[in-house]
């Protein structure tokens, strides 16, 4: 911290100078604003609980055909199909055609990995039992 600094409260300090060196160094690390745009936009479609339930059904139970998956995470086929676009417009969820029905699945195990790690994360600390982040 840079002295002379004075922390206000847990989020703000008084420090008037910045640390040219630090941003420096750091600055080319940080993600750029249109990646940031398309996390955020990632993120936001993990804000739905009822998609976050999908998301875990398919995580769990791997590829599922459009039926079986409403009836597992409770929801309308009209609210779902509404989902599972949004899901697969976003590429995070594929599908595939079998027959008169179709199946979905996670797209990648980066999803895999993305729903593993926040839910270990809200098993610990101060964002245990779905309290905010």
């Amino acid at each position: 911290m840079v002295e002379g600094a004075q922390v206000v409260g847990l989020d703000a300090c008084t420090a008037t100078q910045v640390d040219d060196e630090r941003v420096a160094a750091t600055r080319p690390l940080v993600v750029s604003a249109g990646e940031a745009s398309g996390i955020a936009d990632v993120f936001g479609l993990l804000s739905d609980p009822s998609r976050v339930r999908v998301l875990f059904a398919l995580l769990e139970a791997g590829e599922m055909c459009v039926c079986d998956l409403a009836e597992m995470v409770e929801m309308s086929p009209s609210a779902l199909s509404h989902a599972l676009r949004l899901l697969r417009t976003a590429g995070v969820v594929t599908n595939r055609r079998d027959g008169r029905m179709v199946r979905y699945r996670l797209a990648d195990s980066h999803v895999r990995l993305l729903l593993d790690v926040t839910r270990e994360h809200l098993g610990h600390g101060p964002a245990q039992a779905g309290r905010a982040i």
